[in-house]
C-alpha cells in the first residue's frame, strides 16, 4: 500500500481528502501542524507528502527542505491558496514537484499523486474497487462520488457524498440531524441547518428514478433512508 504525508491545518478539507485518499487503498498519515510534520515523516517513511504552505509553526517550504535535507527522492506536491508566480517558484525552490492552487478537485489531486508515483517507479491504482452500496436500483461508490443507475453514473458533490454515505450506513435505521450537522457542517447553526434542506432535497431528486427509495424526514429527530 502506498504511504501519504499529508500536512495541512483546514480540518473540513483535511477530512474530505483523507477520506478519499484511503477510499483508494492509499494509507495516510495526517498531521495538522507544521512542527509536527518532520518527526512524523521521520517515523511514517512516506512515499510521498502533500503539504499545506500555509501552517501553524512552521510552513510547507520549511518542512520540504528539511525533507530534502534527508531524502532527495521523495515526491512532494504542495497546496496553496496562494497564486503569485513568485509562490511557485518558491515551492519548487523548496523541492516540491507539484503545485496545486486551492480550491482544487481530488480527482486533480489524484491524477498528479499518481504521476509522481509513476516517476518514482511506484505504482498505484487511484480508481477506486470498493464495491458499490446498493440503495434500490442504485449502486453507490463512495470512493468515486458516484451514483450509479443503468450503468450511467451521476457524480456528487463531497458533501452530497458524505450525507448520503451517513444515510446508507444506517439504511431503514435513523440518523440524527444534529449528528449529521456536526459531522459534516462542523456545527449545527441555523443556517447549516437549512443547508442540509437543499441537499436532502437534491438527493431525493437523484434518487427519484426508484420509487421504492425514501429519505423520510423525522420531525424533530433527523432522516431516514429506506429502499
Amino acid at each position: 500500500m502506498i504511504k501519504l504525508l499529508y500536512v495541512e491545518d483546514e480540518p473540513n478539507l483535511a477530512k474530505i481528502v483523507c477520506d478519499t485518499l484511503s477510499a483508494r487503498q492509499i494509507e495516510v498519515k495526517y498531521i495538522n501542524q507544521g512542527h509536527l510534520a518532520w518527526s512524523a515523516f521521520q517515523s511514517f517513511k512516506p512515499d510521498i507528502c502533500v503539504l499545506d504552505v500555509m501552517l501553524p509553526h512552521v510552513d510547507g517550504y520549511t518542512i520540504a527542505k528539511q525533507i530534502r535535507a534527508k531524502d532527495a527522492s521523495v515526491p512532494i506536491i504542495f497546496l496553496t491558496a496562494k497564486s503569485l508566480t513568485e509562490d511557485v517558484i518558491d515551492g519548487f525552490n523548496a523541492g516540491g514537484n507539484d503545485y496545486l492552487r486551492k480550491p482544487f478537485s481530488m480527482e486533480e489531486l489524484m491524477v498528479r499523486i499518481k504521476n509522481l508515483l509513476n516517476l518514482t517507479n511506484k505504482s498505484v491504482s487511484i480508481d477506486s474497487n470498493q464495491e458499490g452500496i446498493n440503495i434500490g436500483k442504485y449502486l453507490f461508490y463512495s470512493g468515486r462520488q458516484e451514483l450509479v443507475l443503468n450503468g450511467k453514473a451521476k457524480r456528487l458533490s463531497h458533501r452530497e457524498t458524505e450525507l448520503l454515505s451517513m444515510l446508507a450506513e444506517k439504511k431503514n435505521d435513523s440518523v440524527i440531524r444534529k449528528q449529521i450537522l456536526d459531522k459534516i457542517w462542523g456545527n449545527d447553526s441555523q443556517f447549516n441547518s437549512r443547508n442540509l434542506d437543499v441537499y436532502i432535497t437534491k438527493l431525493r431528486d437523484y434518487l427519484k428514478e426508484d420509487e421504492k427509495i425514501q429519505i423520510i424526514t423525522l420531525k424533530g429527530v433527523g432522516y431516514r433512508l429506506v429502499d
